[in-house]
């Protein structure tokens, strides 16, 4: 009959206790953890799905203004109708419009452009076909476009030009390991035809740039004519050959003299070999060079070969093979004299930081085992040693299942929850520990009994832990999918352990216990309890029970006291809430990680030339060789460096002007240097920022984002009714950011006014001369910018060899010598530029940029020390625009959340890593509060009370006492992760006020009196509150010098500690006061029945 009466904890225990099937189930567990590990892809961080599609639409020859007004403006009102399409960008300037359509979080990226390209060719309409706007060019962007390897060659004793033929030759291998997608080379001339046209030869022979170009279009080309019948059987018959080789291109006939035929040699030089330098890379080495086995002190031509890999595909099997790969090509392919190495490699960093995690899993496991043991004794630390194991292998395998991968972020999940997954067998096997100490029944019986004793409120503050964790999981926003691993696998690990709990846990403590015999009180044998009274039937004989009777009493006995004690306690939180006011604990997104890397980005004035804007970088270059802990780094000029998860979101991919340039930075391992590189970045920032000054260059150093990136962690987007006007603001703006002290690397959309030359066609001349204006702008555009005519074609090539046409660089420098070039009228006769053209001075347009259809400019900044949280940069700001109007005489409104709603003023919205900031604790602030309203329903289903919900839940504020003094002590922001420390707390600190209010209910259901029960609760449910407690800061501890987890294990180290010690206060005392008489009537009721 009393095994009828258990609940469903009790019946699981009874069940599975002496079942054969019970130790198959935890191999079965532990197997499919194995499984899972095997089988998950590995990466350093998670991969979130931000699709953005990039459409080009050339306007050749059109304003900025009039690109805005006709391509850009349009395009983006259609492109904004499209389902997930968060926001629309655009950049209008000359001759081209670039929109960018971002798509929200976690869309495909298929599905992304797919509708875009639909989108966009179904509205083709938009734009008259008679203006001269080219076809669109419809690219999509994601996370996978990342490359996880970057293969870097170098040579003093080879030319860019002939590093890059040999990076195509390994292109083609390495696109053949498995798993591959995108192979590519950056640095190098390109291989090619050049044609250096001789305008004094050309004007000799009677031959303008239009014969060239059509000589050379008409004479290299093939086609099938068809087929023929020769004795009964088919041959295929074809008109023409192509050009394979520069000879042939050299006698191609371009036109006729005195009826003489003229040859290209004629009137240009014909050459094959590297094309004119629109990139240059470059490879140095710094004092730590020898670590990756590099010569320190060299600066070398190189090429860098980036291999990005397939969707879903493990980041650290594609790396290894890739690397392996080229290894083997090394003396074949590639001469044994080029030296390579791997400048980047996301699968060995991956591996890395999950074998790291790994371990410190491992770590934290042994660590609360040992703790269990030394608390509860060898056989009750036994049960806890496989209970985990088994727990994190369904987790694990769960987690696979999801499709989350291994990294740092799902890895972190388990650690954290090691502290909090074992508490369910903590208060198992402590309650199984106690009944057996006081051998009331035979271990079969008190092991299903002890576990039904704390099964309801095991199962509820199981699932008040989940409810506090997993609103989390619906965070928006870039933060979301970053972050949402933790709530997620910390949900499933307490689901399961619950499980185990009730599984695993009863029979393995009844293999062991039983052992010892069943022995009552006094009776020898067995093993002893950790102190007299925690498993005692009686209580009041031991000190736990003295010391509450002696701590309590006094606040049960005067009301005046409990309300004093409450005052403290709320002066406690106010004190602990203020420390974030007076700046003692600093806001910020996430704090800064230890990586191995470091970005230079480098813009000089629009319009400076690739050398010059070489030079410079040449000499950041030089600097940063004598950092002691940069190995190499990598100068890219007039192209991109390979791009990051950072570089993507950013749109570094398209800094593809000779005044850009970057340089990537490799360290020194973390292990093998003292400086963070966080710290080599603030010490390294005032030297590259002087040397850029002193040349007119823009120079910011960009770390790694430690989550989600933004477009610069300060951005202030200006709106308004003028786009000069907007200009002026953000100039302004710009000046206020460069006043504070600790703002840095600040920088603007704010073009400089580079100069421009309108060659204006007098069209009355070139009408009476024959001469198109059509044909005036093609001969100029081919002798000055160059024209890619046609190609030769061999075999076995993976790029194609064009012909390219243009002015020697010689002339190229003087308009006087372009204008001397003469263009072919109707009638044959050659006509100067001079005579059709006239020369205007005049300025560049500026980059007209759109923001979600609204013109917008942006300002942008970063924070350094002392305080490199961004909230606080953007503080000073503010108040500086609030207190200072702008030149205009008004003070400009400030936006956080949304655009102007209207543009016939000015406004500010701030952006950037604020953005971020809000959206995310906004977030997290819905999901605490929805946590809570699930912990408030499940405590209601639970006790059918309202109020006493109110006082179990009462702790979760108290948790602040620890949290923040705990931060402002190791001087650490609060963060992120932090909050979600906060939040976990919620659900944590629960579990304890339930076993305190749940036994007091117990003992009152037996007619002992309130106060009695009260006092019981602390003494009995001492031990297991403590070990749940102090099992979860020892968890907490092993990522407490996890740079990014750091807030999430202060939070539960100092929180769980405050919190803990109050609630075993506090509970007791506010039960009593606002429950007494309702309990008393109770106890008399049971009395009475």
């Amino acid at each position: 009959m009393a095994e009828q009466t258990y609940g469903i904890a009790g019946r699981m225990a009874a069940k599975f206790m002496g079942a054969r099937i019970t130790p198959l189930l935890g191999i079965l567990a532990l197997l499919a953890g194995l499984l899972a590990v095997m089988l998950t892809p590995r990466e350093e961080e998670p991969q979130i799905k931000v699709p953005l599609v990039d459409i080009f639409i050339p306007f050749p020859g059109a304003s900025a203004e009039e690109v805005e007004s006709l391509v850009a403006t349009p395009a983006e009102q259609v492109l904004s109708e499209i389902k997930g399409a968060k926001y629309v960008y655009s950049a209008s300037s000359p001759d081209m419009a670039v929109i960018t359509v971002r798509f929200e979080v976690g869309s495909d990226r298929t599905d992304a452009l797919v509708k875009t390209y639909n989108k966009v060719m179904a509205n083709r309409d938009w734009i008259p076909q008679a203006v001269g706007v080219g076809e669109p060019i419809v690219k999509p962007k994601s996370i996978n476009d990342v490359p996880v390897v970057n293969l870097t060659l170098f040579s003093d004793e080879y030319t860019g030009y002939e590093l890059r033929q040999t990076a195509h030759a390994v292109e083609a291998e390495l696109k053949k390991v498995q798993d591959t997608a995108d192979v590519y080379t950056l640095g190098g001339p390109d291989h090619n035809v050049r044609i250096h046209m001789q305008p004094d030869r050309m004007a000799e022979f009677g031959v303008g740039p239009g014969a060239i170009r059509d000589a050379l279009k008409v004479s290299n080309s093939s086609l099938p004519s068809g087929e023929l019948t020769r004795d009964n059987q088919s041959v295929i018959v074809q008109t023409g050959t192509f050009l394979t080789t520069v000879e042939e291109t050299r006698n191609l006939v371009v036109g006729v003299h005195e009826q003489a035929p003229v040859y290209l040699k004629d009137v240009a030089e014909v050459s094959e070999g590297p094309g004119d330098p629109d990139q240059y890379v470059w490879m140095g080495t710094g004092p730590s060079a020898g670590q990756k086995g590099l010569e320190a002190g060299t600066r070398t031509p190189a090429v860098t070969v980036a291999v990005a890999k397939k969707k879903g595909t493990n980041a650290v099997e594609v790396a290894e093979a890739v690397v392996e790969r080229f290894e083997d090509l090394s003396g074949h392919i590639v001469p044994e004299d080029i030296e390579y190495s791997v400048t980047r490699d996301y699968g060995y960093t991956a591996n890395h930081k999950a074998n790291e995690l790994l371990f410190h899993l491992g770590v934290a496991t042994v660590s609360v085992v040992l703790f269990i043991g030394l608390a509860l004794g060898r056989k009750e630390g036994t049960v806890v040693l496989v209970v985990i194991p088994i727990t994190l292998g369904l987790t694990l395998f769960a987690s696979y299942m999801w499709g989350f991968t291994i990294n740092r972020v799902s890895l972190f999940a388990l650690i954290f929850s090691i502290g909090i997954l074992v508490d369910d067998a903590i208060v198992v096997v402590e309650n199984i520990h106690r009944h057996h100490m006081l051998g009331e029944r035979s271990l079969d019986a008190a092991t299903p009994y002890a576990v039904d004793e704390v099964g309801n409120p095991t199962i509820l503050a199981t699932f008040t832990v989940i409810a506090a964790l997993l609103p989390m999981a619906f965070v928006t926003g870039l933060m979301g999918p970053y972050m949402s691993p933790i709530p997620i696998n910390a949900s499933f690990a307490m689901f399961f352990s619950l499980l185990v709990a009730f599984i695993i846990t009863p029979w393995l403590a009844y293999l062991l216990l039983k052992r010892s015999g069943t022995h009552h009180e006094g009776e020898p044998g067995g093993e002893q309890p950790l102190e007299e009274g925690g498993a005692d039937r009686h209580p009041e004989e031991g000190w736990t029970f003295r010391f509450y009777r002696w701590f309590l009493t006094p606040f049960f006995e005067s009301r005046g006291k409990r309300w004093a004690m409450f005052a403290v306690v709320l002066v406690l939180m106010g004190a602990a809430m203020s420390l974030a006011y007076f700046k003692l604990v600093t806001l910020k997104m996430l704090p800064f990680d230890n990586k191995s890397e470091l970005q230079v980005v480098v813009d000089m004035p629009e319009g400076t030339a690739l050398e010059t804007t070489a030079q410079v970088t040449q000499e950041l270059g030089q600097y940063l060789a004598t950092v002691p802990e940069v190995t190499d780094y990598q100068e890219y000029v007039g192209i991109h460096s390979p791009i990051n998860f950072n570089g993507l979101v950013r749109q570094y991919y398209m800094r593809e002007a000779p005044h850009q340039a970057d340089i990537q930075v490799n360290l020194a391992h973390k292990e093998h240097r003292e400086r963070s590189s966080h710290e080599i970045a603030l010490d390294v920032r005032d030297e590259l920022h002087a040397i850029g000054e002193e040349h007119g260059a823009n120079v910011k150093i960009v770390e790694v984002p430690p989550g989600p990136p933004v477009l610069s962690p300060l951005v202030a987007e200006i709106y308004g009714p003028s786009y000069e006007g907007q200009l002026d603001v953000a100039r302004q703006v710009e000046e206020r950011f460069r006043q504070v002290d600790t703002v840095t690397d600040v920088d603007s959309t704010v073009e400089a006014q580079g100069e421009k030359v309108r060659l204006v066609v007098d069209k009355e001349k070139a009408a009476r001369a024959g001469v198109s204006e059509q044909r005036i702008a093609q001969a100029i555009s081919m002798a000055l910018e160059g024209e890619d005519i046609s190609a030769l074609h061999r075999e076995n090539q993976k790029y194609p060899l064009l012909i390219r046409a243009e002015l020697p660089d010689a002339q190229k420098a003087r308009i006087d010598s372009l204008l001397e070039m003469r263009v072919q009228s109707r009638d044959g006769a050659l006509v100067p530029l001079a005579e059709l053209v006239t020369p205007v001075e005049t300025t560049r347009d500026q980059t007209i940029y759109h923001k979600n259809l609204k013109p917008v400019v942006y300002v942008t900044g970063d924070k350094a020390q002392p305080n490199d949280s961004p909230l606080y940069g953007l503080y000073y700001i503010w108040d500086s625009l609030q207190e200072e109007p702008l030149d205009q005489g008004y003070t400009i409104p400030q936006l956080f959340t949304q655009q102007p709603e209207q543009e016939y003023k000015y406004a500010l919205k701030w952006d950037g890593e604020a953005q971020v900031t809000y959206e995310t604790f906004r977030d997290m602030g819905a999901a605490y509060a929805v946590g809570l309203v699930l912990i408030f329903l499940l405590i209601v289903g639970q006790f059918r009370s309202y109020l006493v919900p109110v006082i179990i839940m009462a702790p979760i504020p108290l948790t602040v006492v620890g949290v923040m003094p705990g931060h402002a002590l190791f001087g650490a922001h609060f963060t992120a992760t932090s909050m979600i420390g906060m939040i976990a707390l919620g659900g944590i600190i629960v579990r304890n006020s339930i076993l305190l209010v749940d036994f007091i209910n117990q003992e009152t259901a037996q007619g002992v009196d309130f106060q009695e029960a009260v006092i019981r609760s602390g003494a009995v449910r001492l031990r297991p509150i403590v070990l749940t407690a102090a099992a979860a800061m020892v968890g907490a501890f092993v990522i407490l010098f996890d740079p990014i987890f750091q807030g999430l294990a202060i939070s539960l180290l100092f929180g769980i500690a405050a919190a803990t010690l109050l609630t075993l206060v506090v509970i007791p005392v506010m039960y009593f006061a606002f429950m007494r008489k309702r309990m008393d009537r109770v106890i008399e009721a049971g009395r009475a029945g």
